[in-house]
């Protein structure tokens, strides 16, 4: 959706981030770039900076808990390109607004990040980031999609307190955050990452304890991992170059 034919400049804390855009490369955000000419499926997320009653914020969703993949996890709303998507812009900001109901007329697009990959769906996924600049109601839109609906202050994010590490069942070990009004909801695995890492590509992250660990719940493994979970995988684990089965668009 195109911005105001005049818009107004950007919030100065957001300047930052659409200059990183520019110089950011996919490896700084992931471990995982897809190899020359592979055919992978095409997706898009949007990564929705907006100004809430706690200061900036990003807008995010809850998968709904009963979902064949990811279920439960936190995520930018997002998911597949479609034949009839003109862009990875546009994907993004149809996807968010099938998901969480937000006007994009509201919604000006800044910027994207470079392409990422997820090696176990094969997406390729572009992060586009965008500014909040007219606000709309946000909301479950379809609950056999999304169980809820967040605005997570940027403060509350960076705040140490709210970071912790998890461990997959794969062995797979990587950046976390806690989230919700009781910080008792983990964001993890591809979001989580791309947020750590951009955070720390801008200088924003604050010291944090690493070696705090937090066991991701039950509802957010699935019934494949679980089976997999049982079986103890020997090895030394993967750590923060991506997650080897990450939270993406599946949809």
């Amino acid at each position: 959706m195109p911005p105001d034919s005049d818009p107004a400049p950007l919030p100065a804390w957001l300047e930052p981030v659409r200059r990183a855009a520019g110089e950011i490369r996919a490896e700084d955000l992931t471990g995982f770039v897809a190899p020359e000419g592979a055919a992978t499926r095409r997706g898009a997320v949007l990564m929705l900076f907006g100004e809430g009653p706690a200061g900036p914020d990003l807008l995010l969703t809850e998968r709904a808990h009963d979902m064949r993949s990811h279920p439960g996890q936190v995520a930018f709303p997002g998911g597949s390109t479609d034949p009839t998507d003109a862009s990875s812009t546009h994907t993004a900001l149809r996807e968010a607004q099938e998901e969480t109901g937000l006007d994009p007329a509201g919604v000006e697009v800044i910027a994207a990040l470079p392409e990422l990959w997820l090696p176990p769906s094969n997406f390729a996924v572009t992060p586009v980031l965008a500014w909040w600049r007219r606000e709309s109601p946000v909301r479950v839109v379809d609950p056999a999609e999304v169980h809820a609906v967040y605005r997570v202050p940027v403060a509350e994010l960076l705040d140490p307190l709210h970071r912790v590490s998890v461990r997959h069942p794969s062995g797979w070990v990587g950046p976390a955050f806690l989230i919700g009004e009781d910080k008792d909801l983990v964001l993890w695995g591809f979001t989580a990452g791309i947020i750590a890492r951009l955070f720390d590509f801008l200088g924003w992250t604050r010291p944090w304890d690493s070696t705090v660990h937090r066991e991701l719940p039950p509802h957010m493994l699935g019934a494949h991992v679980r089976t997999v979970a049982a079986r103890p995988t020997p090895g030394t684990p993967r750590h923060a170059g991506g997650p080897s089965v990450p939270s993406g668009p599946d949809r």
